[in-house]
């Protein structure tokens, strides 16, 4: 293992192997001194803040309890105050009606009416009077029969049970037969009355008194929640108390609910009214059950939330409200509740390790820079050696500095500097033999080959004028006068290529030369299907030129981006200044494009991908470009097209 470790180390860059033996030494010590610091600060305040999230949720719940405790008490003594007056109340309006009675009997007893009629007064004047919303009087007999009463009257209700099967008529009836009559009676039992439209039982209180000379129980009955002029303010006061315990959040996502005994949600955001006694965790665990069972205490079970992939722990203070039998629960999940833990302690750790890590990374920056100082030179000569190596005789190395590497790297610039000279005169040397013997060659085969070409094409000529076309033989002369046409545009191409003329300069209009040679190119037999489209910005100024050089140029990217679309297309020309420097000429085909690789060859001489094509267009181009001290440069996508793109300058000298 150490001579696999020593060997790797070894051949590591030097740079790096300063890195990895010094700055161990001086950060690893640093590190473990500040992760045990840390360690130990985190846990201490981690359980401190885990205590404190804890108590937090027993006083969140300890206020929700003095919360309900305190409307408890405030509208239960209201109440009690209300019921009082209401009994008062309807023991008024009985003895009130009890009073009309014995004066209607009175009435009769003195001969002043018949019985009947004196029940017949007493009995409209007690249906005369409304209490409440919908409460009355009314007036029953011993046996149960209604003897005044506003829609039952003469009805048997002996029978009538309340909506908790209770018999409280029959209650009544016992219960007035054995009372002074003097007293005043109370009944209280749910009642739900579907005339009203009523859809669930509500509470309705009824004050009696019996009368035993006409055998009557005379009562006033009402619904309570009609009674008490504020009912609609408790209610709503009620349920502003449940909107502020619904709307307290208890961490993130946590929040107070409350619950009865038998697991009915009395307060919950989005589920009240739901019994969810039977509810279980995700371990099966039916936690609420426990906590009905239980009414005070904590309780942690692992729950998952729709949306959720897993299930969270969960922890909840709940505790007992007697007088309504609620459950207050406040929950919150662990992960929410020890957020605040986890922030400090990533906080601490952050602040134990600033401190070592800011030695850290000085110490490194120090052994960067000492390393850097030492390699930069040696990695810029492997550089500038491998460029040369390449061919690039032009770069040098930066000399810096005296010392060896210096010295090193003055000896190296003065190598290349010589290489570069004799490579130069070898290649000027090659490029005049080259032009010297290509100059005598086509100097001969003009002289040899020119003579017979001439004779060839007029006798061609002549016979093509004597033979009609639809002779058979007429293809062949045709065939001869064009091939003997083709040879001797070779021998003039190598030629022009041979002794390029020097370049007589003179004011051109770019735009109106460019105009010229794209009207005869509209007309080119090789161009029949392609169409040419000129877009020439016509503020370039005239600049200096050889006009019959540079239609040749024009015409020869022409005919060529003509030859790469057999099939037809579009050639765009356009013109435009570019920094003010340079007119730059742009040909677009959407021919068949160039290759990668032989874009890089394509302005060499007699280089050509055309069957007819003798290589020397391009090369001829690029040595008229060259003279004018312009550009020219190829940009090509295989079935796309291709751009040619030419620059000239616009301030050439007169002559050059």
């Amino acid at each position: 293992m150490s001579r696999f470790l020593f060997r790797w180390i070894n051949n590591l860059k030097l740079r790096w192997k300063m890195m990895v033996v010094v700055l161990p030494l001086v950060v690893v010590p640093i590190f473990v001194l500040g992760g045990l610091v840390g360690y130990v600060a985190t846990s201490q305040s981690y359980q401190g803040l885990i205590a404190a999230g804890r108590t937090d949720l027993d006083h969140m719940a300890e206020f929700t309890l003095d919360l309900l405790d305190g409307h408890y008490r405030q509208y239960e003594v209201y109440r009690e105050d209300r019921k009082r007056l209401v009994h008062d109340e309807l023991a008024a309006l009985v003895n009130l009606a009890y009073t009309l009675v014995e004066e209607e009997q009175r009435q009769h007893r003195e001969g002043h009416s018949a019985l009947s009629t004196a029940q017949d007064a007493a009995s409209r004047a007690l249906k005369g009077v409304s209490i409440g919303g919908s409460g009355y009087l009314y007036a029953i007999n011993s046996q149960g029969v209604l003897t005044a009463h506003i829609a039952r009257e003469g009805e048997n209700v002996a029978n009538e049970q309340d909506q908790q099967g209770h018999f409280f008529i029959h209650d009544m009836l016992s219960r007035a037969l054995v009372t002074d009559p003097d007293e005043v009676l109370f009944s209280t039992y749910p009642w739900r009355n579907e005339a009203l439209g009523d859809s669930r039982p509500r509470e309705k209180i009824v004050a009696y008194r019996y009368f035993p000379a006409w055998d009557w129980i005379i009562a006033a009955g009402g619904y309570l929640d009609e009674t008490y002029e504020d009912f609609t303010f408790e209610q709503s006061a009620f349920a502003a108390l449940k909107e502020q315990i619904k709307n307290k959040k208890v961490g993130k996502t946590g929040y107070i609910f409350g619950m009865n005994s038998k697991g009915l949600l009395t307060v919950h955001p989005d589920a009240e009214g739901r019994n969810i006694f039977d509810a279980r965790d995700s371990e099966n665990r039916a936690f609420i059950a426990e906590m009905c069972r239980n009414k005070d205490g904590w309780i942690r079970y692992p729950w998952r939330n729709e949306g959720e992939d897993k299930a969270r722990m969960k922890i909840v203070r709940y505790r007992y409200f007697k007088p309504w039998d609620w459950i207050i629960a406040v929950g919150s999940y662990e992960d929410e509740f020890h957020g605040p833990a986890n922030r400090i302690k990533w906080r601490i750790i952050t602040h134990i390790l600033t401190l070592p890590l800011v030695i850290g990374l000085l110490a490194a920056a120090m052994v960067f820079l000492a390393a850097k100082v030492l390699t930069d030179p040696i990695h810029q000569m492997n550089a500038v050696i491998r460029r040369v190596k390449q061919g690039k005789l032009d770069e040098q190395m930066p000399v810096n500095s005296h010392d060896e590497l210096g010295e090193l790297a003055t000896t190296f610039n003065r190598m290349t500097r010589m290489l570069r000279r004799n490579k130069e005169m070898e290649a000027a040397l090659a490029q005049q033999g080259k032009m010297a013997s290509l100059g005598v060659l086509s100097s001969g085969v003009a002289h040899e080959i020119n003579n017979p070409l001439g004779v060839i094409l007029g006798y061609a000529g002549y016979l093509e004028k004597k033979i009609p076309e639809d002779d058979p033989n007429y293809r062949f002369i045709h065939e001869i006068k064009r091939e003997s046409k083709r040879c001797k545009k070779i021998v003039q191409d190598l030629l022009s290529y041979a002794r390029t003329p020097k370049s007589v300069l003179e004011e051109t209009d770019l735009n109106r030369l460019l105009g010229q040679i794209i009207e005869f190119a509209t007309n080119h037999t090789d161009l029949n299907s392609v169409q040419i489209i000129r877009n020439l910005s016509y503020d370039i100024p005239p600049l200096q030129a050889d006009g019959d050089q540079l239609r040749q140029v024009a015409i020869n990217l022409i005919l060529n981006a003509g030859a790469a679309m057999p099939d037809g297309g579009q050639i765009e020309v356009r013109t435009f200044l570019e920094d003010d420097k340079w007119a730059r000429i742009e040909f677009c085909d959407t021919g068949s494009g160039i290759s990668d690789e032989n874009v890089e060859k394509i302005f060499e001489p007699f280089f050509t991908t055309r069957a007819r094509g003798t290589g020397l267009g391009l090369a001829i181009t690029k040595q008229i470009i060259d003279q004018h001290q312009g550009e020219i440069f190829i940009d090509s996508v295989v079935n796309q097209g291709t751009t040619v793109v030419v620059r000239l300058p616009l301030g050439l000298p007169a002559s050059c």
